[in-house]
């Protein structure tokens, strides 16, 4: 007895019926430019055979099927750009993160400010966090005073999405990039 192959895929149907495989009495056959009209499956297909064309099932569910007599590879093609453009228009939004901690000093402040103005200037979020390490958690109002005066150092280049808000040992802000 033969053992089952275990990378077995099976062959990736097509989204639309088409040709032979529109297997109904009739369909509702639509087209450019003409009226929609229900006829027999057999003179549709004769009728995209004379037009060296295929008939594609579009709507499956409808009574009785519509169907469309067009180049099946050159709408698969098209279908195909349509949505590589859709994914190239998506923009990605990418999200920075700065570290602070409850003691951090001038110098840092300003050096992780720079960054965070390069950031949203780019069009990237920025989320800024307080760790808390320890028994550095007493110092909860300094964390927050120190995220509000970054989000306020900020407030020219981005706008502040959420007030800081403490999770576990971590204090967050989000900041948005501004629209020109």
């Amino acid at each position: 007895m033969r053992r089952p192959r275990r990378n077995f895929k099976p062959r990736q149907e097509d989204p639309n019926r088409i040709n032979d495989r529109i297997r109904v009495p009739q369909i509702r056959l639509v087209g450019d430019g003409q009226e929609p009209q229900i006829m027999d499956t057999k003179d549709a297909l004769k009728l995209a055979d004379e037009q060296d064309l295929d008939l594609v099932e579009i709507s499956p569910k409808a009574k009785p099927p519509v169907c469309k007599i067009m180049d099946y590879k050159k709408f698969l093609y098209n279908q195909k750009k349509r949505e590589k453009e859709l994914k190239a228009k998506q923009s990605k939004v990418t999200i920075k993160e700065i570290r602070f901690g409850p003691n951090t000093e001038e110098h840092d402040f300003n050096f992780k400010l720079d960054h965070a103005k390069k950031f949203l200037q780019e069009g990237a979020k920025v989320k800024a966090f307080v760790f808390f390490r320890g028994r550095t958690i007493v110092f909860k109002d300094r964390g927050e005073i120190l995220l509000l005066r970054f989000a306020q150092e900020l407030s020219e280049y981005g706008t502040l999405e959420l007030m800081p808000k403490l999770e576990g040992k971590r204090m967050t802000i989000m900041i948005n990039p501004k629209k020109d």
